[in-house]
């Protein structure tokens, strides 16, 4: 059931908004964009933006110098509004601040998401939480600045506007904000085409490392902690790995990995359409969609691949004897 912001915001004098751990476009996208908004259109109330480091890339949009990566001893607020994260422990360090929050809100788009929140708006259908905020804010008040942020949220989730979760709706959002007068172009390029030395560096070994298994319908690729140090990359400089590695014709799942510790792994998943990754992810302790889910396990390297490779196969069985069964 859709929100209305205007009565959630109603009699709130504190506000803070949270995303997951390790934040990705539509995460920094749809946290920034309204954190914007409610700076301009609700001056009186308090608002407060906590999240990681953000990839360096998305400085190109305004007041990321104002998102808080710590929280102040004894901060409380009326409202806590948590972004893109499918359940309470994503929210990483700013998760005391949803818990202490006199009310909750999440609006997200994760199928996972089992409404953690006291109130929630989440649209597992919808191309990305930057497209949900979009549709929640009052368009005529909508400034550059916020359209910038929901815009390259909602190209970053959707993969440049390629992935099947784009809609219809989805485009005439993007048209919407374009119509303010934003340089789409060179959001796309600047957070999400271009790379720096270093990431070409290391997409081109994960990808010249790469296996195929389960009768090549799944490629994988791993990072060591060990590589990340040698080549001076850190995990916002993998972003895209994976679906790059789901390029690969013939494949039907894409499984990349690198270690966050020692024997401690944040898994990437993406799917071609015959593998919902989500249910896989929702196995080992994570989330996400269909065709793009995530989380993380211990072990060794060879353990998350036969662990997951299990359930990817299992999966490929159950399609197999069901076209068998067709046949």
């Amino acid at each position: 059931m859709k929100i209305q912001l205007s009565e959630v915001l109603t009699g709130k004098r504190t506000v803070a908004l949270g995303g997951h751990v390790r934040p990705d476009g539509d995460c920094t996208g749809s946290s920034l964009g309204l954190y914007i908004y409610l700076k301009e259109q609700y001056p009186h109330i308090e608002t407060d933006l906590y999240l990681e480091e953000i990839p360096k890339e998305y400085h190109i949009l305004r007041r990321t110098g104002e998102i808080k990566h710590q929280i102040a001893a004894g901060k409380q607020y009326d409202l806590f509004i948590c972004l893109d994260c499918g359940d309470a422990g994503r929210l990483g360090f700013s998760a005391p601040l949803f818990e202490q929050a006199a009310e909750t809100l999440c609006i997200d788009h994760h199928v996972s998401n089992e409404a953690f929140a006291d109130n929630n708006y989440i649209v597992p259908d919808a191309s990305s939480t930057s497209e949900l905020v979009f549709g929640l804010l009052d368009y005529e008040k909508i400034s550059l600045p916020t359209a910038e942020a929901l815009y390259m949220g909602i190209a970053h989730d959707t993969g440049v506007f390629q992935y099947p979760c784009t809609s219809p709706e989805t485009m005439e959002a993007a048209a919407a904000l374009m119509r303010k007068g934003i340089d789409g172009s060179n959001i796309i390029d600047k957070t999400y085409y271009e790379k720096t030395y270093v990431q070409n560096q290391i997409l081109g070994r994960a990808l010249l490392e790469s296996i195929l298994i389960l009768n090549k319908k799944c490629i994988v690729s791993s990072v060591s902690k060990r590589e990340m140090e040698f080549y001076g990359a850190g995990p916002s400089d993998l972003e895209g790995i994976v679906s790059q590695l789901r390029q690969t014709k013939g494949t039907e799942v894409a499984l990349f990995m690198y270690e966050l510790d020692t024997q401690q792994f944040k898994i990437s998943l993406r799917s071609k359409g015959q593998v919902d990754v989500s249910v896989i992810a929702k196995y080992f302790g994570g989330g996400g969609h269909e065709r793009a889910a995530g989380f993380t396990m211990n072990g060794s390297c060879h353990d998350v691949i036969n662990n997951v490779g299990r359930q990817i196969e299992l999966q490929l069985q159950t399609i197999n004897t069901q076209v068998d069964a067709v046949c």
